[in-house]
């Protein structure tokens, strides 16, 4: 029985013209072996699977060949290239770094790049993952890359060039290695599936060419994969269920929902996509190309950027006549910020569904028809009636100037009540105020007024100081423990009577005061349904005249010592006395 062997291995290139998607690459190394003109050291740059060390070893192994073809390409019959075929070449050597990234590895090869070629031209050293060697391998490979032997030819590769050190890099030529295109791994593909006696159907490779995102070996695994799946016949449907990738169905059935605005049916499809197992953030990136492959359909200048199978472009344009522009440009970038924001939400699944509801508002007065035009209307916000502060004053004023410009609904329109007529300052409005200050009169400018708790009383009861305070520590004493602070609070500042049934409240910080403003509606009705008077008010004033000093160093308490009694400078000097 003959081994299995996969696809990317099978079909490896052999020459420079079986490589795929680095024309101008390959034509550049073709050139300089005619010509003659070889560099000591080159670093291939490229993502992983398009073909880096592919190429280094037909560059290896094409430099070293005696009968050159015409095109440049190696004959495969001298001696040389028999050898490089058969994996004994003496004059080809391979050093993984990721596995071999130690001084001790790099001096060995070192030491072996003295000793000469046998047979042919030159000795290669093809270097992979360069990037994994650590700081002072690079630096003991520094000077032989700088003066290497004339016979010693050193061809670096790496998917990362950032991490290769500025001073190899700059010993290199450089050859960046670009993705391959989805055209030219879908013809790759054909040409395999025809060789290995595979029906395969076009939409089918297209989405394996996609998901292998450029990269050639990628591409081949996913179709062994999908193949032996398959069972021989690689079908559209059968790329779609075994790579767990979302049809185009999903998102042209998305699109066509939101240019009716159907937000119920769109928050069952994605339930329905949801429910099958695909990831949500999958789902609005593939929305966000699904949008930009929509507006690339518009133009045919733009159309070549399209990389779909035939028959879906003949949907993506019929579909892209229906979307204007505008509502393109908004719709990508409502998916691209929902995209963006996806990690970070704590409610992924609300988040899409908002983009949803949002795409399908979205608006274009010469697209989409009159009955479907959708507008994002802004959140009412009611103001409390009750609420006759200064700050609502201020709002009041301000709030025309604001209104000129909002559009809103006939049935949305606010009707403010008419003001009420000013009443005597007695009996005051049962609020709960707080003063900034305890020599400042309070005035509607620093007056903080509250909620009122509705509280039902049939009489109002007369009380004394010592019934309030009564109530007052009794109230404090049921406070639950993890307001604490509250309780200290209510502990060292009692209400004290100031005028009728107005108590005020001395508190010796603005922590304090936030504190009793954040109870005032639980305490203020606790305490009139105790003392069954609905006119009780309580004011919190902030005593900011005390100054506090609750710990002080060793020099400030000589320094008031000595102001009492001047003999302890000459006590300290007589010893030589200091603070430690």
């Amino acid at each position: 029985m003959e081994n299995y062997i996969v696809s990317a291995r099978k079909y490896r290139p052999a020459t420079f013209e079986t490589v795929i998607g680095q024309k101008a690459l390959t034509t550049t190394l073709i050139n300089a072996i005619q010509g003659n003109k070889l560099a000591n050291a080159y670093l291939f740059f490229g993502p992983r699977g398009i073909g880096k060390t592919t190429c280094a070893r037909i560059f290896a192994k094409t430099i070293n060949c005696e009968h050159r073809t015409a095109a440049g390409e190696a004959c495969n019959e001298c001696e040389s290239c028999v050898a490089f075929n058969q994996q004994r070449s003496l004059n080809i050597h391979e050093l993984d770094a990721a596995s071999n990234n130690s001084v001790d590895d790099i001096r060995a090869l070192t030491e072996q790049v003295r000793i000469p070629h046998q047979i042919g031209k030159y000795k290669v050293y093809i270097i992979d993952e360069v990037h994994m060697l650590s700081q002072q391998a690079f630096n003991a490979f520094l000077k032989t890359l700088e003066e290497p032997p004339h016979h010693a030819i050193f061809i670096l590769a790496t998917t990362e060039k950032h991490k290769v050190i500025p001073t190899i890099l700059s010993r290199c030529q450089v050859f960046d290695f670009s993705r391959i295109t989805v055209t030219d791994i879908v013809a790759h593909l054909k040409d395999v599936a025809q060789r290995e006696g595979i029906e395969a159907e076009p939409e089918a490779l297209n989405v394996i060419a996609l998901k292998a995102d450029g990269g050639m070996r990628d591409a081949l695994s996913i179709f062994d994969q999908v193949a032996i799946f398959s069972g021989g016949k690689i079908t559209y449907k059968a790329v779609l269920e075994n790579l767990n990738v979302l049809d185009y169905e999903y998102y042209f059935r998305l699109t066509d929902l939101i240019l009716r605005g159907d937000v119920r049916s769109c928050m069952l499809t994605l339930d329905e996509i949801l429910q099958k197992g695909f990831d949500g953030q999958h789902l609005i990136s593939g929305l966000s190309s699904h949008f930009r492959d929509l507006l690339v359909s518009r133009d045919e200048v733009t159309l070549k950027l399209l990389e779909i199978g035939s028959s879906i472009r003949e949907r993506y344009g019929e579909m892209a006549k229906r979307c204007p522009e505008a509502f393109l440009y908004q719709a990508i970038k409502l998916a691209n910020d929902c995209d963006f924001d996806y990690r970070a939400s704590r409610n992924k699944r609300l988040l899409l569904e908002l983009t949803l509801i949002r795409l399908c508002q979205l608006t274009d007065p010469d697209g989409l028809p009159e009955e479907k035009k959708k507008s994002l209307k802004p959140i009412e916000v009611e103001v409390d009636p009750v609420d006759t502060s200064a700050e609502k004053t201020e709002k009041q004023e301000a709030e025309p100037a604001v209104q000129d410009n909002v559009v809103r609904e006939p049935e949305s329109v606010y009707v403010p009540a008419p003001t009420p007529t000013p009443t005597p300052p007695e009996p005051q409005s049962d609020k709960l105020a707080g003063i900034t200050s305890i020599n400042h009169t309070p005035t509607a400018e620093d007056t903080i007024i509250t909620e009122q708790p509705q509280v039902v009383t049939t009489a109002d009861s007369p009380f004394t100081e010592e019934q309030l305070v009564a109530c007052w520590d009794e109230y404090s004493e049921s406070i639950a423990v993890s307001k604490a602070h509250l309780k200290n609070t209510m502990l060292n500042c009692k209400p004290t009577h100031k005028e009728g049934f107005t108590y005020e409240i001395i508190v010796y910080n603005p922590v304090q005061k936030d504190e009793l403003l954040n109870e005032n509606a639980e305490l203020l009705q606790a305490l009139r349904e105790r003392l069954q008077n609905s006119n009780l008010q309580l004011i919190i004033t902030v005593d900011d005249t005390r100054e506090k000093k609750l710990v002080y160093t060793d020099t400030e308490k000589f320094e008031f010592l000595n102001n009492i009694n001047g003999a302890l400078t000459d006590l300290q000097n007589a010893f030589g006395l200091t603070f430690v």
